[in-house]
């Protein structure tokens, strides 16, 4: 994997993102999210990205999603191997599945 200028001034990183929404807002979203990042599963994209156009892919994805409803996952893979994931909506916690 090719990590270009490692994040210095203009730089790009690597980041997935991944979301779990409500059916209604699907189409919208990954019509947001394809004009930056590649499609590469059902609710998964991928690819590298500047800080910038990220966060305006990001502007652009809260404008639709309703935040108490949908979450939507960014993971930024640094070069040096480092990762930050930032969660945006709701945030699901493991035990939100058992009664």
């Amino acid at each position: 994997m090719k990590f270009t200028n490692h994040l210095r001034r203009g730089g790009s990183l690597f980041v997935i993102i991944t979301y779990d929404i409500g059916e209604k807002r699907i189409t919208k979203v990954r019509k947001i999210i394809r004009k930056y990042l590649f499609w590469v599963q059902n609710s998964v994209f991928e690819g590298e990205i500047t800080e910038g156009k990220l966060q305006k892919c990001i502007n652009e994805i809260k404008k639709v999603i309703i935040e108490e409803e949908d979450s939507i996952f960014v993971y930024k893979i640094y070069g040096n191997g480092r990762f930050e994931k930032k969660i945006i909506g709701l945030e699901k916690s493991v035990n939100d599945e058992f009664i």
